[in-house]
């Protein structure tokens, strides 16, 4: 036996802005007219209840002044012009019967349901005999009527004021407003579908351009109209976000390209040595001690580079450097101590009169110092001076190295910063380097929260200048004995 295979659930369709706008404004303004037509309704009601209510309060306040003044004698005609604009008269005669009526009559059952409530506004309301109306019951002791009949001695007269009239009138308001209610709503929703399209057609043309960019247009761009709107600010938030995911693929692929050009190079040495060995071409000793020598090289190059990537990935990751207090000058001294071991042929100077300390990594801070003199050694002819100085303003501690080389380009003085850039003149890769030692100071810096700036004047020389935030006065380490 086979099982019935499940109906497999539709996914529901989606509600667009317009539909939302559209049923949100319906649903206001359908409640707004049905409650106003409610209110007008309840409104016309009760007026016109009050009213018959004052016209039988009236036309009794008459009967009674009238009779206030003495006996009368009237004939039935002219009841009705007594009590005018009440619309029934009955007249009840000494025994309690109806004697006669005038007027818009009603059925005699209305002199058995007010017997008794003389003086009284009475509505009548759903009887099986008697329409809808509200009567009042006058004692009229005095008061003689000639009828074509006879004369009556009146005991009381009932005045009538039919309401299902009244009800009438109102149940055709209610269906003329209930008319009105709907051409209202549905020319509304023309209207208002009019109104979203063309409010909404910048929304159309960013969703338009949103869906090339997404196809693969990736200068496209929202448009914007330049008149401050929610959606032209939504446009330029939206470009800037394109603007920026832009530039970070293009700076992805730009890294990807330079990494694997840079680790390309020492490869293809070490595959070249490694195949001139397997072909039969090294066989003398001194000439394999140089190819190691040239391999060993190319892995040091390669391990360097590695080494630099991961650091880059690592602060772009923002993960966490390690936070101890740190001796600048001492860094310094020892980093330039090094520096004029390594380059004899230039003088490095040191210039750090008061003890600097900070908070931060010491080995990346360090690192800053050994890229900056490495930097100004690498890329200045031999003769070079070098200076380093250290000293504390405004909050900060400033670490500066210059030199008096033939310093920067204008042009490239803006891309100094970026990875594995380097000046056609001065930065080539036979002089050695990766390209990524400022792009590892610049992101060193940022991580201990400082700024970096690289000068160089028309005149020559070059100047990198880093400041760090110098820890609270209570954070602060206390001075050894005999450190000035």
């Amino acid at each position: 036996m086979k099982r019935p295979r499940r109906a497999v659930p539709r996914p529901p369709r989606p509600v667009t802005i317009r539909a939302r706008i559209l049923v949100g404004v319906l649903v206001l303004l359908a409640a707004g007219l049905i409650g106003n037509s409610i209110a007008s309704a309840l409104t016309l009601r009760a007026y016109l209840e009050h009213r018959a209510e004052n016209a039988l309060r009236d036309a009794g306040d008459r009967i009674h002044e009238t009779l206030a003044q003495g006996p009368r004698t009237v004939r039935s005609g002219q009841i009705a012009a007594l009590v005018a604009p009440v619309l029934g008269i009955t007249v009840i005669g000494p025994d309690g019967e109806v004697a006669e009526q005038a007027g818009d009559g009603v059925p005699d059952e209305i002199n058995d349901l007010t017997a008794g409530r003389l003086d009284q506004v009475v509505t009548v309301e759903d009887h099986p005999t008697v329409p809808d109306l509200i009567v009042r019951r006058i004692p009229t002791t005095g008061l003689t009527v000639i009828t074509p009949t006879g004369v009556v001695q009146a005991s009381a007269v009932i005045l009538t004021v039919r309401t299902d009239v009244d009800r009438v009138t109102v149940t055709d308001f209610i269906s003329r407003q209930s008319a009105s209610v709907a051409i209202t709503l549905v020319a509304a929703s023309v209207t208002a579908l009019l109104i979203l399209e063309f409010g909404l057609r910048p929304l159309k043309r960013m969703a338009d351009a949103a869906g090339a960019i997404a196809s693969g247009a990736r200068q496209e761009r929202l448009p914007t109209y330049g008149r401050r709107s929610e959606t032209d600010r939504l446009a330029v938030a939206v470009n800037d976000a394109f603007d920026v995911q832009t530039r970070a693929e293009d700076n992805i692929r730009s890294f990807a390209a330079d990494a694997s050009h840079e680790l390309r190079t020492p490869l293809s040495t070490i595959s070249g040595w490694l195949d001139l060995y397997h072909q039969g071409g090294l066989t003398d000793p001194a000439d394999l001690d140089r190819a190691l020598e040239r391999v060993d090289g190319e892995v040091g190059r390669m391990r360097l580079l590695v080494e630099e990537l991961s650091l880059l990935a690592r602060l772009d990751a923002g993960r966490p450097l390690e936070s101890d207090h740190v001796d600048l000058r001492r860094l310094a001294a020892d980093v330039v101590e090094d520096a004029r071991v390594v380059a004899p042929d230039r003088t490095v100077r040191l210039h750090a009169p008061a003890l600097v300390q900070v908070t931060g990594d010491g080995p990346r801070l360090q690192q800053i110092l050994n890229n900056l003199i490495g930097n100004a050694i690498q890329h200045n002819p031999a003769g070079t001076t070098i200076d380093v100085s250290l000293h504390e303003a405004h909050g900060t501690a400033v670490v500066r190295v210059s030199d008096d080389g033939p310093g920067i380009a204008p042009e490239d003085l803006r891309r100094v910063f970026d990875r594995f850039w380097r000046a056609e003149a001065s930065r080539s890769r036979a002089r050695g380097g990766s390209g990524l030692g400022l792009s590892i100071v610049q992101a060193v810096v940022h991580a201990h929260h400082g700024t970096v700036e690289v000068t160089s004047p028309p005149g020559g020389g070059t100047t990198v200048t880093v400041a760090l935030p110098l820890p609270s006065p209570q954070d602060r380490p206390p001075v050894p004995d005999g450190t000035l």
